[in-house]
């Protein structure tokens, strides 16, 4: 028999069943489309301004919001679309082990992109890409269950963002001050570029050798350095190459359409000198291009991966 409260008492709050927690947080449906949208607001904001004051203030913060801008919503978009399941610290980790990677060794091998020597190359990609899985199984050593390829592929791909973040701001920053002085058009014009093929470099490369390294990952998880984690490595150090040697192959073709010739050494540190504004252009014009030439036959090659997974069609 129930007792109702007398006149004028609150009735009690019964608790209702509880709810067991999400297995992992939601993040808002399309917060990567206003991340991109507000950053991409800011950042024109802030160029317009340094613009109008002709002033080297505001530097710093395009070339910081415009090397992270475009890695920062690409990472979003993979944990929104594809990698809810893996929860917030596992991708969050795997970006900023990238990062923590990447400012050391845009340091070290920016000096060596001007020259002409695929043993550069080859080595500077052998070395980066090795460092990059290796940031990979760290910032995963923790969390024995995260394994297959799509895990690989979106992970991977956050380390080499995360990696390519402070590379971006080191090659905008070198455009800016390429021409002996604060050259803000060409700061603009390689963070636009470059921020389009951001995707299809060191991301997509980290990607497809993450997925080779997670598929075979052990239930334990142990991580298998076995032949086809070896040979994809190999494979896309090679990818890695070719797009660091489109820097020189731009300088090549920027003296030889200009008539300046190399022996003469018009690009003592990498890129087009002053006041040549077409060859500076063209420079990062070519540059970038190439970057996209090299990143389709990468973007193929992810693109079988993924397809090869059946849980990459059955996400969140």
């Amino acid at each position: 028999m129930t007792h109702s409260p007398p006149p004028g008492m609150p009735r009690a709050r019964i608790p209702g069943p509880q709810q067991p927690p999400p297995p992992f947080p939601r993040i808002a449906a399309g917060l990567w489309k206003r991340c991109l949208a507000g950053g991409l607001a800011a950042w024109t904001l802030i160029a317009v301004a340094a613009y109008a004051t002709r002033g080297a203030a505001a530097l710093p913060a395009l070339v910081l919001l415009g090397g992270f801008l475009v890695p920062v919503v690409f990472v979003l978009w993979a944990y929104e679309r594809h990698s809810r399941d893996l929860g917030v610290s596992a991708i969050l980790g795997c970006f900023l082990a990238g990062g923590a990677l990447g400012v050391p060794a845009a340091t070290v091998t920016e000096p060596y992109l001007p020259r002409l020597s695929p043993g550069v190359f080859t080595a500077v990609a052998l070395a980066e890409e090795a460092a990059k899985l290796g940031a990979l199984a760290f910032a995963l050593r923790r969390q024995p269950g995260i394994r297959g390829t799509r895990a690989g592929l979106v992970l991977g791909a956050a380390v080499g963002l995360g990696f390519a973040a402070p590379e971006g701001c080191g090659h905008a920053f070198g455009a800016a001050v390429a021409a002996g002085g604060a050259d803000l058009r060409g700061l603009l014009e390689t963070e636009l570029l470059r921020g389009v093929v951001a995707p299809v470099g060191q991301g997509l490369w980290t990607a497809i050798a993450g997925a080779v390294l997670l598929s075979l990952r052990r239930p334990n998880g142990h991580f298998r350095l076995a032949a086809p984690v070896v040979g994809t490595c190999l494979g896309v150090s090679m990818l890695h190459a070719l797009g660091d040697a489109t820097h020189g192959a731009a300088i090549w073709l920027v003296a030889l359409l200009s008539g300046t010739g190399l022996d003469a050494q018009p690009f003592a540190q990498g890129y087009p000198p002053g006041p040549g504004a077409v060859e500076q252009h063209l420079f990062v014009v070519f540059s970038v291009g190439g970057l996209v030439l090299v990143g389709l036959p990468g973007a193929a090659w992810a693109r079988s991966l993924a397809h090869r997974d059946s849980s990459w069609r059955n996400t969140p």
